[in-house]
């Protein structure tokens, strides 16, 4: 799937560095001038975005336009392959929207560079979960690749992780979630309690999970634990006996005919649910919020072990310089004042600058999406259509209850590439 917009009056890069407009940068990146939408008006600028389908939206290249005259030109991808484009194509886009499981394996290849957190108007307002790992002071740092551990590295040249928080940044985090099984109640005919459930055989030829490595061999991690198969040392980097122990499960598994697919795009998850031919499967909260909006019956089942969570951000190209650099920060910084977050929050994602995005929303639609009150009138989606009734409550209730209750995160494991191989054997099985 791509999406871009229209493109006509933005200019290239190598044209516009060949203008004044290098030199208006410049000026703009010391301070000696401000008006940013005015600049970009005048210079225009083209910032080329990619990554994954669920934050490179039009509705946010067409606010961003209308904004900062930034013209947006946005590719999405699935998972894998916004990985590999972002290591073997570094001229091909300015902006890498990625998750931090995918930052842990691009970013050492020097393709990225790090961002000056002086320079992010509002630093101070991303959610603690992406700075020190923690939600609240009390919370558990989770299993896996959590985005804190990949979020820092100690100097603008480095391409090692920094065990603390620095002056430099990998990604300015975007958009993250708590993951759970999506079912149909109408048709999984009694209450689905554990990740194990989606192993039961009454669900024969009826279930589905995600066929992204890094992404399904935490699901399967934690139907493994939830059925007392396996007990992970830690889930999140398992040792290779780990490996050989849950793939071989899933082989047999899907042997048996267990599964009916396995998705890697949300329109393929939708689809698989709305039809019925799948009952309970791994899904992203808005493929649930597409189904309901069918008239279909869907719920995100909370599990009593926990959730599986991911996070994203957005990364500088490492070739970003003068102008197009500044207009880079500018866009990130407006990312993070508020529409953006309020746009993402409305389809049941969180965004990483909560405080900016609550100025964006009703009093309703925070208490609904954040903070697990009943609707007191109808909860409209992004596009203006009923997404819930007046009295609804959200699945796996507010903000705190759902990520504070994260048991690990998408993750890159030291045996990485082995994981990956076995993988690949099970779908192929």
């Amino acid at each position: 799937m791509t999406n871009t917009t229209d493109n006509k009056t933005g200019i290239s890069r190598r044209s516009l560095l060949k203008t004044g407009a290098a030199a208006v940068g410049l000026a703009a990146g010391s301070g000696a001038i401000s008006g940013f939408p005015t600049i970009w008006a005048q210079n225009p600028i083209t910032l080329r975005q990619f990554g994954t389908g669920v934050s490179n939206l039009n509705a946010i290249a067409d606010k961003c336009k209308a904004d900062l005259g930034i013209t947006l030109e946005m590719t999405a991808t699935d998972s894998d392959a916004a990985a590999q484009r972002a290591v073997t194509q570094p001229d091909s886009y300015d902006i890498a929207d990625i998750e931090y499981w995918i930052a842990k394996k691009v970013y050492p290849s020097g393709v990225m560079q790090p961002m000056d957190v002086k320079k992010l108007k509002y630093y101070d307002k991303i959610v603690p979960l992406f700075i020190t790992g923690k939600l609240t002071p009390d919370s558990v740092i989770a299993q896996g690749t959590a985005p804190h551990t990949v979020g820092f590295v100690e100097a603008q040249d480095a391409k090692t992780f920094a065990k603390q928080p620095t002056q430099w940044m990998t990604m300015v985090p975007t958009i993250y979630n708590a993951d759970t099984l999506g079912i149909r109640p109408d048709l999984v005919g009694r209450e689905i309690t554990t990740w194990a459930d989606i192993m039961d055989p009454a669900f024969k030829g009826k279930a589905a999970i995600l066929n992204i490595p890094s992404i399904g061999i935490m699901d399967a991690a934690m139907i493994m634990e939830a059925m007392g198969n396996v007990k992970y040392a830690d889930k999140g980097n398992m040792t290779k006996e780990e490996i050989d122990k849950t793939i071989d499960f899933l082989i047999k598994a899907k042997q048996d005919g267990q599964f009916r697919a396995f998705w890697k795009s949300f329109d393929e998850s939708v689809n698989l649910m709305a039809s019925g031919e799948v009952v309970i499967q791994s899904m992203w909260s808005p493929a649930v919020a597409a189904v309901r909006s069918k008239g279909i019956a869907c719920k995100y089942q909370p599990l009593k072990e926990g959730y599986r969570s991911w996070g994203g951000g957005l990364g500088l190209a490492a070739h970003l310089k003068g102008a197009e650099l500044d207009a880079a920060y500018e866009y990130i910084n407006w990312y993070l004042s508020g529409w953006v977050g309020a746009y993402l929050n409305r389809q049941g994602y969180y965004s990483a600058a909560m405080d900016t995005a609550k100025q964006f929303m009703s009093e309703d639609e925070w208490g609904y999406w954040v903070d697990g009150k009943p609707a007191k009138g109808d909860i409209m989606a992004p596009d203006g259509k009923i997404m819930e009734k007046a009295g609804a409550v959200r699945d796996g209730g507010s903000f705190v209850e759902r990520m504070g209750k994260v048991a690990c995160w998408n993750s890159v494991m030291d045996e990485d590439r082995y994981m990956v191989r076995r993988w690949n054997e099970f779908i192929a099985a």
